[in-house]
């Protein structure tokens, strides 16, 4: 479990990292969204390799859908509940978080980092770390971390500010992977497939809100390629 929770801070340690480079810095808003859709590719790859295809190595294929569902279901409420509580905007890195609700935003990122940290923590059972899992959650926080904080720059926040904010979601990000080991701990008689449903459909609801839309918004149609690029780099790192 410590390993787990270690790996979780570890995948979302790098929005602290967006973020310090915000303050300093932030690379332009094409090289963002390049890095967003590689890592969203990279975490779509996860989603087939470390979590459906185990679960439906012990349920079937119908049970494994509709927890799926359930599992994006529950993200997406959960988000669009944030959104008109003005944490809508809390990726914006142009500063329009000027006009949402602090606690909102903070809710709203710490959201985002929990299906990837649940998933990662579960596949630490296995004995390692998914090495594919883990380079797209680091590809995607990092430039989460970077233009949510170029923003919330722009809206007014102190870099003590967003630092603080970012450590609480490193926080809830690590004891989310250990969660995710403890749930599918075979010692303690539960039944992996259901959560990995659960949490693959979380995951991929989270990538299609959160990391697409940004990254078209600057790519525009390169976006699918870059994609791919990450899927087919998930592949090959699944097999190490």
């Amino acid at each position: 479990m410590l390993a787990a929770f270690l790996w979780g801070a570890v995948g979302a340690a790098a929005l602290l990292v967006g973020a310090l480079v915000a303050y300093a810095g932030a690379p332009s808003r094409r090289f963002i969204a390049v890095v967003m859709a590689l890592g969203a590719g990279l975490l779509i790859g996860s989603v087939a390799f470390e979590l459906v295809d185990e679960a439906v190595k012990t349920a079937s294929v119908g049970l494994v859908g509709l927890l799926t569902l359930l599992g994006a279901a529950t993200f997406t409420v959960g988000d669009w509940w944030l959104s008109r509580r003005g944490g809508g905007e809390r990726k914006d890195a142009s500063g329009a978080q000027a006009a949402g609700a602090p606690l909102a935003i903070v809710f709203g990122s710490v959201l985002d980092g929990i299906p990837e940290s649940f998933v990662l923590g579960l596949t630490v059972l296995e004995g390692n770390v998914s090495v594919a899992l883990l380079a797209g959650v680091i590809l995607s926080n990092f430039p989460e971390g970077l233009s949510s904080s170029s923003g919330l720059r722009a809206a007014g926040w102190t870099r003590s500010r967003v630092l603080w904010m970012w450590s609480v979601v490193i926080l809830v990000a690590a004891v989310s992977a250990a969660l995710g080991y403890l749930l599918l701990d075979p010692a303690g008689g539960r039944t992996g497939a259901l959560a990995q449903g659960f949490a693959a459909g979380a995951l991929l609801a989270m990538v299609s809100n959160t990391l697409l839309p940004e990254s078209y918004r600057e790519e525009g149609v390169a976006t699918g390629s870059l994609v791919a690029v990450g899927f087919a780099v998930s592949l090959m790192l699944s097999a190490i």
